[in-house]
């Protein structure tokens, strides 16, 4: 568990009024120790004055007297008295009887009747073997009535030393303790006051670190306190200025790794991925999170990886090109740039162009020009050889020859000349520069006259043109124009695949805001490999049939970018041998 700073600040306080209450109980003690010696010992000194006055006039014969003027003194000063003769005997004793006096070894050598004979008075405190106890002992000489000298000892137990000095410890510890008691009250005052600031800094402070960089910490002193306030203060605005920019940083360059059309990937030196893009997930078909995650375990595709070991390796800058495999098949140029720092490689920046469509648009391009030249050639050849026949001799030799060679001649012009029509009227289309102009259109009636166009064509292969479901209140919102080209497309290709006393017929059904129109023959129908493809240009289900039937194999790609510049779809269901219907939507229109 942490300790708070108020806690610290109160247990700072206690421990330096323990420690002083320490010092002030041991000096006390040893002090009101000495001082209380000094006041038994000078009391003693002073008794044994008065013993020493009671002593002289009341002993005329030492040996004899001693014993009862040792009980006398005694019994006045409340003391122990001893009289020690010249030669170091003891010759009376107020706690002693005159028969135990004999057993007492000599007394001349106590320090304090050496003291005594030296001086005139000598203290001494010891112990006493007599009595089992610490004793204070005061000597002086004492003169009798008859010359003899002898030295007067009061002694006094130094029981009441050890009293006064308990009673001493008992009231000190008192003091001590209400003073501990007194200085816990008032160090969690003082503490609370002192730690007051502080604890408002403090959470502040946490409250700035959990993002709430626009509070500020009041400063309500000048201390260091103060100071402190100020400064946080001043690094809470350059967190936030610095934060601020930072985000402003990152949100711009979130904002260009979303808008990015590459893919961006950077990893570290262990091959850990730190950052990817949109586009990242998007070329490599991933969904979850992928940031602390091995690149191995994101992506399997083993050109990426032989890219990643070789930069890792040599620490080079290179572009590669790579083919990707698996659910989404395609080609991808590479771009890796190792990152250095100082001498050591820490990661790699990786930016990944999805090349697919510029590959299948070279690609189409290749097959339309192929498909177109394939398309020109026959025409032209047979103009060419037609022609040179003619310039041979054969307009002058053979007249109803040469006309037929001329109307050879000229039904391949014409195909020609459709040809480059359709191919015009597409490479607009796909440009987007053709400009639609869509009004609310009558659907019964555009069909009707598309219809028209085909009539005849119809009733020569004894077809039956019908108009199905379509009701007269049916209005889509197209360019006639555009809408005509559909229609006469359409129906030209089920006229022209749909056997004898075949049915066309063209319905309608709603579609939420849009309006489907389908049209249905009888026909042939396409096989199911070809349907995918069916709307490529220049595909042709049967090459051989188709080139019979006419047709620049354009018309259904025509048909296909005018309904979606028109914000409508169009699909194809057949049944080989039972027909097909080709469906395309158009927004609705009012009248």
């Amino acid at each position: 568990m942490r300790a708070s700073f108020r806690l610290k600040l109160m247990l700072s306080y206690l421990c330096l009024v323990l420690l002083m209450g320490a010092i002030i109980y041991a000096y006390l003690n040893n002090a009101l120790e000495r001082y209380v010696l000094a006041e038994i010992r000078n009391n003693l000194i002073s008794e044994t004055k008065l013993a020493a006055l009671i002593a002289d006039k009341s002993g005329e014969n030492l040996h004899r007297d001693a014993p009862a003027i040792a009980a006398a003194v005694g019994k006045e000063i409340k003391a122990r008295v001893t009289i020690i003769s010249s030669d170091g005997q003891v010759v009376g004793d107020s706690e002693l009887s005159p028969v135990q006096l004999k057993d007492l070894e000599n007394h001349l050598y106590r320090p304090e009747v050496q003291a005594s004979l030296k001086d005139g008075t000598g203290t001494a405190i010891r112990y006493s073997s007599t009595l089992q106890m610490p004793m204070l002992y005061v000597a002086r000489p004492l003169a009798l009535k008859n010359g003899e000298t002898a030295t007067l000892r009061l002694a006094l137990p130094l029981a009441q030393l050890q009293k006064a000095r308990s009673h001493m410890h008992l009231m000190l510890g008192i003091a001590l303790f209400l003073a501990v008691l007194a200085v816990l009250f008032f160090s969690y005052v003082m503490s609370n006051i002192t730690s007051r600031s502080l604890r408002t800094i403090s959470a502040i402070a946490a409250r700035i670190g959990k993002g709430e960089y626009g509070l500020r910490v009041p400063r309500e002193s000048s201390d260091e306190v103060g100071e402190l306030a100020v400064v946080m203060n001043d690094m809470s605005e350059r967190i936030e200025a610095q934060l601020s920019s930072i985000m402003a940083e990152r949100n711009r360059l979130d904002t260009i790794l979303r808008g990015m059309g590459e893919g961006l990937m950077v990893t570290d030196a262990q091959g850990i991925i730190t950052l990817v893009n949109p586009a990242f997930r998007k070329v490599f078909s991933v969904d979850e999170d992928v940031e602390g995650r091995p690149l191995i375990e994101v992506s399997r595709q083993p050109a990426l990886h032989a890219a990643y070991r070789k930069i890792m390796a040599d620490g080079i800058e290179r572009q590669e090109e790579m083919s990707l495999n698996g659910e989404k098949d395609g080609n991808i140029l590479t771009h890796w740039v190792p990152l250095i720092d100082g001498n050591r490689l820490t990661g790699v920046v990786a930016v990944f162009h999805d090349i697919s469509d510029l590959k299948r648009l070279a690609a189409t391009r290749r097959d339309f020009v192929a498909n177109v030249s394939h398309e020109l050639r026959t025409p032209v050849s047979v103009i060419q050889g037609y022609a040179e026949t003619l310039l041979a001799g054969a307009l002058e030799s053979d007249p109803d020859r040469a006309r037929r060679f001329i109307q050879v001649i000229h039904n391949h012009a014409e195909r020609l000349s459709a040809l480059i029509a359709d191919l015009l009227t597409l490479s607009e289309l796909e440009s987007g520069k053709v400009l639609l102009e869509p009004h609310p259109l009558n659907l019964r009636s555009a069909v009707k006259q598309a219809m028209s166009l085909l009539s005849q064509r119809a009733t020569d292969k004894g077809i039956t043109l019908d108009t199905g479901n379509i009701e007269a209140s049916r209005f889509v919102l197209a360019d006639k124009g555009k809408l005509d080209q559909v229609l006469v497309n359409l129906l030209d290709n089920a006229i022209k695949y749909t056997p004898g006393n075949g049915k066309v017929t063209v319905t309608a059904e709603d579609e939420a805001e849009m309006l489907k129109i389908s049209v249905t023959d009888t026909g042939l129908g396409i096989p199911a490999k070809d349907l995918p493809r069916i709307f490529e240009r220049f595909y042709r289900v049967d090459e051989a049939r188709s080139r019979d039937k006419g047709g620049t194999g354009l018309g259904l790609s025509i048909v296909k970018h005018i309904v979606q510049s028109h914000g409508g779809m169009i699909s194809v269901k057949s049944i080989p041998g039972e027909g097909s219907t080709f469906s395309f939507t158009l927004k609705k229109g009012g009248k």
